[in-house]
């Protein structure tokens, strides 16, 4: 049933600032990937699961004319657990069958645009979900950016650092700040999807409609 009134209204920064803090997930659940072995370990649970929520960062450029070399990070997620791939010639195989899979959702704010990144490696991203542009049914038409998607679905304020976002994502060992501000680019969008699902809005021709996707018991991530 569509519990969404014909038009909504975003919350305010200020009412947004006043929301309790996205509860992110724990360290532990959150794996730093690097190399083939490490790869392994996870390819059966990544390459099973019907939803990842989807992410990529690089390097910022700065200098006029500067190309780009990324994306250097890669992030996929469940609703259990979030993976970083630091990307290299290892991780880049690994990844390419997942990506370009029709039978796994990936799910995520801003893809496309980075797709043109991912084609220069030879991906072709399909199945891919931009979340930013589901929200018709709240009568929202402009692209809704996933601080204001998390603050609307579930009244929390999901923190979004510049300092951060900006960083040296090529770097070899990324900071504790860098690891949980990618790790929720990537979670966060699930919990999205999922409470979309559980509305009734999506839209009707979301890729692999065919799926079917088992939705968790309702959570709130400010708890």
């Amino acid at each position: 049933m569509n519990d969404v009134p014909p038009t909504t209204v975003l919350p305010s920064k200020d009412q947004i600032k006043n929301f309790p803090l996205f509860q992110n997930l724990e360290f532990e659940q959150i794996h730093l990937i690097y190399n083939l072995e490490q790869c392994l370990h996870w390819e059966n649970e990544l390459k099973t699961a019907a939803l990842l929520g989807f992410d990529s960062e690089s390097k910022p450029t700065f200098r006029k004319g500067e190309v780009t070399t990324g994306p250097h990070l890669i992030q996929l997620a469940t609703a259990q657990k979030a993976w970083l791939f630091q990307m290299n010639a290892e991780t880049w195989p690994f990844l390419t069958p997942i990506l370009s899979s029709r039978d796994q959702i990936k799910v995520g704010f801003g893809l496309k645009n980075d797709a043109h990144l991912f084609r220069k490696h030879g991906i072709e991203l399909n199945s891919v979900l931009e979340l930013s542009k589901c929200f018709s049914s709240f009568g929202l038409i402009q692209p809704v950016g996933l601080k204001n998607a998390m603050a609307l679905l579930f009244q929390v304020n999901f923190p979004k650092s510049k300092s951060v976002s900006t960083s040296n994502w090529a770097k070899k060992r990324l900071t504790p700040d860098q690891i949980r501000y990618a790790a929720a680019d990537a979670y966060a969008p699930v919990l999205v999807f999922e409470e979309l699902l559980k509305r009734g809005v999506l839209p009707k021709t979301i890729p692999n409609t065919s799926l079917k996707l088992r939705i968790r018991p309702n959570k709130n991530p400010s708890t």
